[in-house]
């Protein structure tokens, strides 16, 4: 019963960030149950069927609360789905370590940009009707799919920043549509899991207690992302992505230390304070950029 309540936890923290910044449920959720003793298999599988339940949660509350684009959704989560399956059976016997590092430097050049855009800038939110063209979800959805199951988690690490960098979708928009379409990418995994692994890797009550978690998370974590102020916003998450691959930037070159952390830590908590000035102290969005929201649900008038 006591492991149970930890993996609940786990699940709750894991969830809390992935659902309130678009990404690291896998990074969190591994690196938790790593630490409590799990093995790196059990935990990866694991984490990919408790998935199917909190994505199917987190895409509902965020749809509740406004954050969904459903076009994005479909034309991301269909590539996603192949690209996570395929990562899960066929392709996952290819070694994809080599690329690693490479990946983790390009995410921390867009972590930098979206923390120059949102907290150094004034932050843009794109007009009604804004959005991404296929020409970048569908390979965007492929890459972050096959990503995700071959390397247990990375779905949000590769399409939010990706996305936010763009400047074709309000962010919170991003946030939602990333965790929503998530849900076919969780369900594509698993299903891949299953036929090459069958169920021996998969520890049933880690799925259970990472379920509970995230379901009690993952209302919250949707509201948070509904209100939250953009500059606060996007220091959240470009500092997430920063620290994230930083960790496994410095994994690749096997220098991991706890000293080695001191400086991208640093920046990250400046870089939120920055963003807390600059909103005055406000995390919750109010006044104006309360008001952008408004405009921005409302959908065009149709040209007649």
């Amino acid at each position: 019963m006591e492991k149970f309540l930890i993996f609940v936890l786990v699940g709750l923290a894991a969830q809390a960030v992935d659902g309130s910044l678009g990404m690291a449920y896998g990074v969190t959720s591994n690196s938790l149950l790593v630490a409590t003793g799990v093995s790196v298999a059990v935990a990866s599988a694991s984490v990919h069927f408790a998935e199917v339940g909190t994505t199917l949660v987190s895409g509902f509350s965020h749809w509740r609360f406004g954050n969904v684009d459903w076009r994005v959704v479909g034309l991301l989560a269909v590539p996603g789905g192949v690209g996570a399956f395929l990562g899960a059976t066929v392709l996952s016997t290819i070694s994809t370590e080599a690329a690693v590092p490479w990946v983790a430097g390009l995410l921390i050049v867009l972590g930098v940009y979206i923390i120059a855009r949102f907290v150094f800038r004034q932050p843009k939110v794109p007009g009604a009707g804004s959005r991404p063209g296929p020409w970048l979800l569908g390979p965007l959805g492929l890459v972050g799919g096959f990503i995700d199951s071959t390397g247990g988690g990375g779905w949000g690490p590769v399409t939010t920043p990706t996305l936010i960098s763009s400047g074709t979708l309000d962010p919170r928009k991003v946030i939602g549509s990333v965790s929503t379409s998530e849900f076919v990418v969780a369900v594509s995994a698993s299903i891949g899991f299953l036929v090459g692994l069958s169920d021996e890797a998969i520890d049933w009550r880690i799925v259970g207690g990472l379920l509970a978690g995230g379901v009690v998370a993952a209302p919250f974590a949707a509201y948070l992302v509904r209100h939250l102020s953009l500059p606060v916003l996007g220091a959240m998450v470009g500092s997430l992505i920063l620290v994230t691959n930083y960790r496994t930037l410095i994994r690749s070159q096997d220098v991991e230390s706890l000293p080695a952390y001191i400086p991208v830590v640093l920046v990250a908590v400046a870089v939120l304070v920055i963003a807390l000035r600059r909103t005055g102290g406000k995390v919750i969005a109010g006044g104006a950029e309360a008001a952008e929201d408004v405009v921005d649900d409302v959908d065009p008038a149709p040209v007649r």
